[in-house]
């Protein structure tokens, strides 16, 4: 039997290393499957894997056989039984922006080619565009791309912008038919989708998570001038680093597993002490005098290479959540 993968090699390095064991072609034709930033992702990963070891090859194609023997190939492919299963799974309300995003989005090419585009490309595309128009790509597009791309709009358009994705609550077929000729494309079978429930305060604060705190601050600065109850409403739903604390221990355990030590130690740089004892009990006692150690001895760090390292961990609890993995706030209620 091959030795077990490290625990370092996570789950997208296991799958970088079977695209690279199975051949170009292969692995092409798997990655046309895959979103753009999950292409990306992976490919990234590919290029930086070192010291791969034959029983570590064994290891991984060990595992997809045995994932594979577990899976069905129904080819079940109804619009009714996703929504069916969706809605059972997470409950309507839930349900209904995750529908809207697979069944609405899989018909919108504009919407398609807009999440393989640069931020900075798609700012320059929409900056002219009405500000309703431009909440409703952001509402579609993920939200850490959604808010890089907010952050090459111009200053004075932000906050009325985000205010408008915060406000938004329906989108009808004319005015996704509107987003397309902004990509100059057809949105195929627009007289059959109903109101689309993208946007929203919760969609608001996941795209100001990502964004640099000095821009979010005075984003909400300027909604609040206007509007002190949505700005209220919108920190209210913000999940900031020092959330993370709130996270039960075995979410925590699951977080850890799924980040690297060099940002982890960078991001605690800027965390308070009964912050990092969350950290360190959730660890082994061993790892947990090593980071100890390693924080006491780091030279100092600039403050945006914190605030980067704290909103790369957010991104990977976000991720966790959505996929069910761990609980945000530490409540019963699924983020």
């Amino acid at each position: 039997m091959p030795e077990q993968l490290p625990q370092t090699l996570d789950d997208t390095q296991q799958a970088a290393l079977f695209l690279l064991t199975i051949g170009q072609d292969r692995a092409a034709q798997v990655l046309k499957h895959m979103s753009p930033k999950e292409v990306q992702q992976i490919g990234a990963t590919m290029a930086e894997l070192r010291d791969v070891t034959f029983d570590m090859i064994d290891s991984v194609l060990e595992r997809f056989i045995g994932d594979i023997r577990n899976q069905t190939a129904l080819g079940v492919n109804s619009d009714d039984y996703i929504r069916d299963m969706l809605t059972q799974a997470l409950g309507a309300d839930k349900a209904s922006n995750v529908i809207d995003r697979i069944l609405l989005g899989r018909n919108s090419k504009g919407l398609e080619q807009l999440k393989w585009m640069d931020p900075r490309a798609i700012a320059d595309l929409i900056r002219l565009e009405h500000p309703q128009i431009i909440a409703i790509i952001l509402s579609l597009i993920d939200s850490d791309q959604a808010a890089e791309t907010l952050a090459h709009l111009p200053e004075r358009a932000r906050p009325d912008v985000m205010m408008r994705v915060a406000t938004l609550q329906g989108v009808q077929p004319s005015a996704l038919r509107e987003l397309d000729d902004i990509m100059e494309k057809q949105l195929s079978g627009a007289t059959n989708i109903k109101s689309s429930t993208i946007g929203g305060v919760d969609t608001a604060a996941n795209i100001l998570n990502f964004i640099d705190s000095s821009i979010e601050a005075l984003i909400l600065e300027r909604i609040s001038e206007t509007n002190p109850d949505l700005s209220q409403a919108i920190q209210d739903k913000m999940f900031v680093f020092d959330d993370i604390a709130d996270i039960d221990d075995r979410g925590v355990q699951t977080l850890l597993r799924e980040i690297t030590n060099e940002t982890l130690m960078l991001a605690l740089r800027g965390a308070d002490d009964s912050f990092k004892e969350k950290i360190f009990s959730n660890m082994s006692r061993r790892a947990a005098e090593m980071l100890r150690d390693d924080l006491e001895a780091a030279a100092p760090a600039r403050l945006s290479d914190v605030e980067t390292a704290q909103k790369e961990i957010l991104g990977v609890a976000r991720r966790l959540a959505d996929s069910g993995e761990i609980t945000l706030g530490g409540g019963d209620e699924f983020i």
